[in-house]
C-alpha cells in the first residue's frame, strides 16, 4: 500500500479476556483444531478452532485473546502487552 501521508492512529479502548499460552508443546488436532497450554495458574489447556490458530500459530507468552461478542483470536505477547493493562476489577 502506498499513501502520501500517515495514516490515521487509533487507540484501543477494549475491553478482552485472554489467557497467556504456556511453554507446552501446542497440539494440533485431526480436523485441524489446536490445544492451547495455558501459563495462567488454575487455567486448563483451551482447545480453539482452526480458524483461531490459521493465520498465526502462537508461541509460549503469546496470549488468547476472547472479545466481548466471543470472537477469539492470537495475539502476540508485544502487542499484547503494548495494548492491554490487566483490569482486576472485572
Amino acid at each position: 500500500m502506498s499513501a502520501s501521508r500517515e495514516m490515521p492512529r487509533y487507540v484501543s479502548h477494549k475491553k478482552v479476556w485472554a489467557l497467556q499460552i504456556g511453554n507446552e508443546p501446542i497440539e494440533i488436532l485431526g480436523d485441524g483444531s489446536a490445544v492451547l497450554p495455558i501459563a495462567d495458574v488454575g487455567f486448563a489447556p483451551v482447545t480453539v478452532p482452526k480458524e483461531v490458530v490459521a493465520r498465526y500459530l502462537p508461541v509460549a507468552g503469546d496470549f488468547l485473546v476472547v472479545y466481548a461478542d466471543g470472537y477469539r483470536s492470537i495475539s502476540p505477547r508485544k502487542a499484547f502487552i503494548e495494548g492491554y493493562t490487566r483490569d482486576d476489577a472485572g
